[in-house]
């Protein structure tokens, strides 16, 4: 069985690597013979070895099910000689019990080793040793050009699934979860399973993390429409954490007030969309269709905005005003943030 799947890797990858020398326009005399297995393919071959397949179950009662499930399903990408995987943290957010499955069909009890709010990422680690797995190399992405050929992979129970997308832009990425990143790569066509999967360039390095399907418009200059794609976390805003992520378990960044909010731009305002069942705003009476005009007196209208003057204050726990319209009514409303960190729930005896 573990033959046939590694065959099967093979090939799905050799093919990759085939549509991939096709799509960066390389001469069709060089495409019209299969590619033969040299460093590039056995490089790919090494990163779709080390994709795993995730499931997850969270803690009973745990409020990030309302919007993200009970039951989670997802990719992640081995990233450390000890085992250590990467994926999206949501999948991990309030985590009861996590499995991983292998390329060879091995189901393994794993745990949590880091959920940072800052950048997006999660860390676990089996409970029983990887074998055979040799972790992937970073890459960063300067460089990469719009129009790119990338490779998406994600596990499954049938071993890892390759996808071909290109990329659209590097660019600023405001979520409406209270998130915001100086750099998210953004791709078409997207993927579906896109949680937590890796995306490589064609030298089998790891570009980035999974994160959303997303609508892009189209660049400048172009007819005017709608493209649908996928935002990905890169992974170079792991290299300066990494180590701080192992050690406490999140970075310093994501210890920052958050209000339970779920907001959007529409008109030049952000508007709220959803407020937390357990979170400070609903304590402070905040409705969907609110729009927040100013932040502690300060304007703002754009998501980044609101976060970037949200996240000035260096405790977590401090009292924030905002000033909100509501109907035809413009109101103060005065918030006392939380460290979203100190909310989470954890699986019993944790």
């Amino acid at each position: 069985m573990k033959d046939r799947a590694s065959s099967r890797r093979l090939q799905m990858l050799v093919a990759g690597i085939f549509w991939l020398l096709l799509l960066a326009a390389v001469p069709l005399a060089l495409a019209a013979s299969p590619p033969r297995p040299d460093a590039q393919v056995q490089a790919l071959q090494r990163a779709g070895d080390a994709v795993v397949a995730l499931r997850v179950t969270v803690t009973e009662g745990a409020t990030s099910a309302d919007s993200l499930g009970a039951r989670r399903s997802g990719s992640g990408v081995v990233i450390g000689p000890d085992g250590l995987i990467l994926t999206i943290g949501y999948l991990l957010l309030e985590a009861e019990t996590i499995e991983v499955i292998t390329q060879d069909d091995r189901t393994l009890p794993a745990r949590q080793v880091a959920y940072d709010l800052a950048t997006g990422f999660g860390l676990l680690r089996p409970l029983v040793p990887l074998r055979g797995i040799t972790p992937v190399p970073f890459a960063g992405v300067s460089g990469l050009a719009p129009g790119e050929p990338l490779l998406v992979a994600t596990g499954s129970n049938s071993g890892t699934e390759v996808g071909f997308t290109r990329l659209l832009a590097v660019r600023p990425f405001s979520g409406y979860w209270e998130y915001h990143i100086e750099s998210a790569l953004f791709t078409s066509p997207p993927v579906p399973n896109h949680s937590g999967a890796p995306l490589f360039n064609r030298h089998g390095e790891l570009l980035g993390i999974g994160s959303l399907f997303v609508l892009e418009k189209a660049a400048e200059g172009q007819e005017p429409r709608v493209i649908p794609g996928n935002m990905f976390v890169p992974v170079e805003l792991l290299r300066p954490v990494l180590d701080e992520m192992q050690a406490t378990g999140h970075t310093r960044a994501s210890v920052r007030p958050w209000l339970g909010l779920s907001s959007s731009e529409r008109d030049g305002h952000v508007q709220i969309v959803r407020v937390d069942r357990q979170g400070p705003a609903l304590a402070a009476g905040l409705q969907p269709g609110d729009v927040v005009l100013e932040v502690d007196g300060i304007q703002v209208a754009t998501l980044e905005a609101f976060y970037k003057q949200l996240w000035k204050r260096a405790a977590p726990d401090a009292e924030v005003e905002l000033t909100v319209q509501q109907g035809s009514e413009t109101r103060k409303v005065r918030i006392h943030a939380v460290d979203r960190m100190k909310t989470l729930r954890k699986p019993a005896g944790i």
